[in-house]
């Protein structure tokens, strides 16, 4: 037999430890892993370094790719192209969009623009519709969960009417499908900020006072308290405080479809980067101070969360430079520098590779029902992220592949440099260069459909 490629001298990330081996791929599967001997031949060869690192394809779970309507901020080409270049083989993209993923038509719109376009592997959330019957018909149409975002109204549902949100989770039941939580509470958000304004305060600080810790444990009792009536899978986005944590974890010991999110940002920075930086600092939840930020990594260590993402959010340079906070878009990229961030962690022993790969490939594709990925093995997607660990580098936001061309990262040194990004067995991404035509990445739909 003769394969289309295999991969040698690998040091890849097998079943909890790092094994030499060699990879064979065929038709886009990963075919056999093995010795050298035990290979098939094959029409191309992949000689790798000593020194690089094969991980599963990584999967982030929280992304905003933008396009259609927001295309000046990020597109489908650039955005995946970002994704490539920092290791990442699948994203799922978030639907707060122009226009807004909310029904079957704007879902498949949105579908059919890119997948022209991507050059990883791509899926889609969609805001609950207007109606609930329309959720059978956004589920069929291929999306992979749906975004429940809690602190302004965006999608179909009042976010207000506690009956509308539990009926709304219900029917996310009968399409098996998860519902992505953004955990901030609409009301007691509207109130502080409109004490804020009365008070003319406008400064990056006040929009710390406003999106308090409160904001964020009030939504995570809401929700939970309401899911309890049904059987909805409930995952929840970027949690940044210690009591949403604890929340969820005790949730978790009765309700067994809970699982959360941290994103790096929550993780490496804090409020003193909005001191330090300002605007550029600004995020949804917001930075919060180093003890919440101890208090995250204690719970990630103690095995409370159960992902990283990286809450991927891009924006012109102009719209986070705003002198009125209240006109600042949150959110800065985040896929060239989440792996990075990491795997730098993981040499400086705050984290353990076998922990980079849960949340950033193998509980991702569980949790998501991505079965046929997120692990190194025969039968999975050939998707390969290969890093270089052991050579340190410089994050340089200048040359980003995505259109937002900045960072509070900007400068930092970190170890974890992703060297090849490997799609369906063909190689996306390589010295520095996305080396693939859109189209590459393939379509992904819920529950693997």
């Amino acid at each position: 037999m003769i394969v289309d490629s295999v991969i040698l001298n690998a040091k890849a990330y097998l079943k909890g430890q790092i094994t030499d081996c060699c990879i064979a791929i065929e038709e886009g599967i990963i075919h056999k892993i093995g010795k050298e001997t035990q290979m098939p031949n094959a029409d191309q060869k992949i000689n790798l370094h000593s020194r690089l690192l094969v991980l599963p394809g990584l999967i982030d779970t929280h992304v905003h790719l933008r396009d259609e309507g927001k295309a000046y901020k990020e597109d489908f080409t650039s955005g995946t192209s970002a994704a490539a270049a920092g290791g990442f083989t699948t994203v799922l993209d978030m639907p707060n969009n122009t226009p807004i993923t909310m029904s079957a038509q704007t879902l498949r719109n949105r579908i059919e623009t890119a997948q022209r376009r991507i050059v990883v592997n791509t899926g889609f959330y969609s805001e609950f519709p207007q109606t609930l019957p329309e959720i059978k018909e956004i589920a069929n149409q291929g999306a992979v969960g749906f975004k429940l975002f809690m602190g302004d109204q965006i999608g179909g549902v009042n976010i207000d009417d506690n009956t509308a949100i539990t009926e709304a989770l219900k029917a996310t039941t009968e399409v098996k499908l998860p519902v992505a939580i953004h955990a901030e509470d609409h009301t007691l958000l509207a109130t502080n900020e409109a004490k804020l304004k009365q008070a003319k305060k406008t400064a990056p600080a006040d929009y710390l006072r406003a999106h308090t810790k409160e904001v964020e444990r009030v939504a995570v009792e809401r929700i939970i308290k309401l899911s309890a009536k049904t059987e909805a899978q409930l995952h929840f986005c970027h949690i940044s405080t210690k009591e949403g944590v604890a929340t969820i974890t005790e949730a978790k010991k009765t309700q067994k479809n809970i699982t959360c999110e941290v994103t790096p940002n929550h993780l490496m920075l804090s409020n003193e980067e909005v001191e330090r930086y300002g605007a550029l600092a600004i995020m949804a939840p917001p930075l919060r101070d180093r003890l919440e930020v101890e208090a995250l990594w204690q719970s990630v260590n103690e095995g409370l969360v159960d992902t990283f993402g990286s809450d991927h959010a891009p924006h012109t340079l102009e719209e986070k430079q705003a002198n009125n906070i209240w006109e600042v878009k949150a959110g800065i990229p985040g896929l060239e520098v989440t792996l990075p961030l990491m795997l730098t962690m993981v040499k400086k022993g705050k984290l353990c590779l076998e922990q980079v790969v849960s949340h950033l490939a193998e509980n991702p594709a569980q949790i998501y029902g991505l079965t046929d990925r997120g692990y190194l093995k025969a039968g999975q997607a050939a998707d390969l992220t290969i890093v270089d660990y052991q050579n340190p580098f410089k994050i340089d936001a200048s040359k980003f592949k995505s259109k937002a061309k900045f960072s509070p990262y900007n400068g930092w040194e970190v170890n974890g440099k992703p060297v090849k990004t490997i799609v369906g067995g063909q190689i996306v991404y390589e010295e520095n260069e996305v080396v693939a035509k859109g189209g590459t990445g393939k379509i992904v739909r819920g529950g693997a459909r």
